[in-house]
């Protein structure tokens, strides 16, 4: 079952038959909004907007573990996730898309990263933490509409909200590596991994960040605003293209990620942890 996850100007999915709007209890409090359930083409699946609906949450007020544990208590187990993004390559233009194969974790801040402590002990592997299938099935569309995307990137994750220094862009782009900068990744691809939930990342650049030296291309909320409108439109016609496709997505190892992973023996788990990690395990 597939959810998407939509970012920045995604509050609602065009053309998404609403079956059912689900409000969702977790045991870590609300999602960031009710999950919608609906029908595009042949193709059943769930929308969650990250921000909410009126993007009232900031990227480190998301509640990720409620929104990973909704998803998973409704069945998905595939998940397409939509996010704005700063370029730190010339290579990626503002208005390009891109899949971040690699997350590099640059939070600082008191996020909840992750769905183990507290009498259940477990070690997920992130060495590859995206799903090839859900890429190859975002990239084949795209090349069907002309709309090339980026492959093999690096996600750089900030704490925000405000927009980074130029001394934190250079590091991210020269020392870690990173090829795009956001706000909202990490956690989110890391508990999907935990709740063995196959994962992607379409990434919507809308600026360069601040690395470059002209200012001018330094970037301001009033540019993204002004840039993103256009590349959203065609972010929401691949997404369209690919739901009203009658085309299988396969589901990848990420489904198996928590077989080897738990050290605590069940026995010696409370009710409430035996609970979270059945759940984790489906």
């Amino acid at each position: 079952m597939l959810a998407i996850i939509g970012g920045t100007g995604i509050y609602q999915l065009e053309g998404l038959k609403v079956i059912e709007s689900h409000s969702v209890e977790t045991p870590f409090g609300a999602p960031s909004a009710d999950i919608i359930e609906g029908q595009m083409g042949a193709r059943k699946l769930f929308f969650l907007p990250r921000h909410g609906n009126q993007h009232q949450l900031l990227p480190s007020e998301v509640n990720y573990r409620a929104n990973i544990w909704a998803l998973k208590s409704l069945g998905v187990t595939q998940v397409i996730g939509i996010s704005a993004v700063g370029s730190l390559r010339h290579e990626i233009a503002p208005g390009d898309f891109s899949i971040a194969s690699q997350y590099f974790d640059f939070v600082k801040g008191d996020r909840e990263k992750s769905f183990f402590g507290g009498g259940l002990a477990a070690h997920v592997s992130t060495a590859e933490p995206t799903c090839d299938e859900l890429t190859k099935a975002l990239v084949e569309t795209g090349q069907s509409l002309d709309m090339p995307i980026h492959t093999g990137k690096t996600y750089g994750c900030v704490d925000g909200p405000r927009l980074g220094t130029r001394a934190e862009s250079f590091f991210l782009r020269d020392s870690a590596k990173c090829d795009l900068v956001g706000m909202t990744n990490v956690p989110e691809v890391f508990l999907a991994r935990e709740a063995q939930i196959c994962y992607c990342t379409l990434a919507i650049a809308t600026d360069y960040d601040c690395w470059l030296d002209d200012p001018s291309q330094h970037v301001t909320v009033e540019q993204v605003i002004a840039r993103y409108g256009a590349s959203l439109e065609r972010a929401k016609q691949l997404l369209t293209t690919l739901l009203n496709s009658d085309r299988d997505i396969p589901e990848s190892d990420a489904r198996s990620a928590l077989a080897c992973a738990v050290l605590t023996p069940e026995s010696a788990l409370s009710a409430e942890k035996a609970e979270l990690l059945a759940l984790l395990k489906r």
